[in-house]
């Protein structure tokens, strides 16, 4: 439980400074490199290496615990793939694509000693969200592997478990609010973080899904019929991110308020170079 006196903001803002340290492992030609050697196509490794934690589960626990993704394009994904390679051998893959990646992007190194503290930092939030698994279960299967041992992987790790524990308690709270993995996109474009083409895109709905999603929201109240917010809608946008940072503010105000701005302040630097390295286009 959050006490009343800990801003759980501070959760958003930490989690986001860290997150292109974890989230270059979806962008990394290192990392499909790796899944290639495996055998899997580009969307198969996405969705096998992230859900190997869970063991060989089929292509529906894939579309419960991703949450947004257009079913058919996750059962394609999915299909046949843990009867050539096991889950095992795909976390492997993911964690020396990780490596590799590091290794490229960090221009000063994987040795230095800020990585070390941060590494320190992140692991003692991320073993404090392994005490709160309830109602978690794909950051509770990430929870279960093994620790790395080298430092800048610890971080990476430990920001993938935080990340996975936040993503978990994001869609529970889409989901009391009774969206669907498509409203939800619709809803994220509204709000001008991420376009409509990313968004729809990469998730593979077709232009009459999305629309027909628009014309359900805006049934609602939540979007006017361009899909743009109503302020009803705004609000339950708010209400949705509010309650998302409460429901991850756990690992961090274990942390406290300033253990949180020192990680921030370590991690920044590496996240910068991450994504100045062209990391994400």
């Amino acid at each position: 439980m959050t006490q009343a006196s800990f801003d759980p903001t501070i959760a958003r803002r930490t989690w986001r400074t860290a997150e292109a340290y974890h989230g270059i492992i979806y962008f990394a030609p290192e990392a499909h490199a790796e899944y290639k050697t495996l055998g899997l196509r580009r969307m198969s490794g996405y969705f096998a290496s992230r859900s190997a934690a869970m063991g060989a589960v089929t292509a529906d626990v894939v579309i419960a615990t991703f949450f947004n993704f257009h079913p058919q394009l996750v059962r394609d994904a999915m299909s046949g793939v843990w009867d050539s390679v096991s889950p095992a051998e795909v976390h492997a893959a993911r964690v020396r694509g990780a490596d590799g990646v590091l290794r490229r992007l960090l221009t000063g190194g994987v040795d230095s000693a800020d990585i070390g503290e941060a590494a320190e930092l992140a692991r003692a939030a991320a073993m404090v969200a392994i005490a709160h698994l309830e109602g978690r279960p794909l950051f509770a299967a990430h929870s279960a592997l093994p620790w790395p041992d080298e430092p800048h992987l610890v971080l990476w790790h430990a920001q993938m478990l935080l990340r996975e524990f936040r993503g978990d308690g994001h869609i529970a709270a889409l989901t009391v609010e009774g969206l669907s993995g498509l409203d939800a996109l619709i809803l994220h474009a509204a709000s001008g973080q991420v376009s409509r083409p990313v968004l729809q895109t990469s998730r593979q709905w077709s232009d009459k899904e999305w629309a027909n999603g628009i014309s359900a929201l805006n049934q609602r109240g939540l979007v006017d019929s361009a899909g743009g917010f109503t302020d009803v809608g705004r609000a339950l946008r708010e209400r949705i991110e509010d309650r998302t940072d409460s429901l991850a503010a756990a690992p961090y105000e274990a942390l406290g308020e300033q253990r949180c701005a020192r990680l921030r302040a370590l991690v920044r630097p590496f996240s910068q170079q991450i994504v100045a390295g062209g990391g994400f286009a």
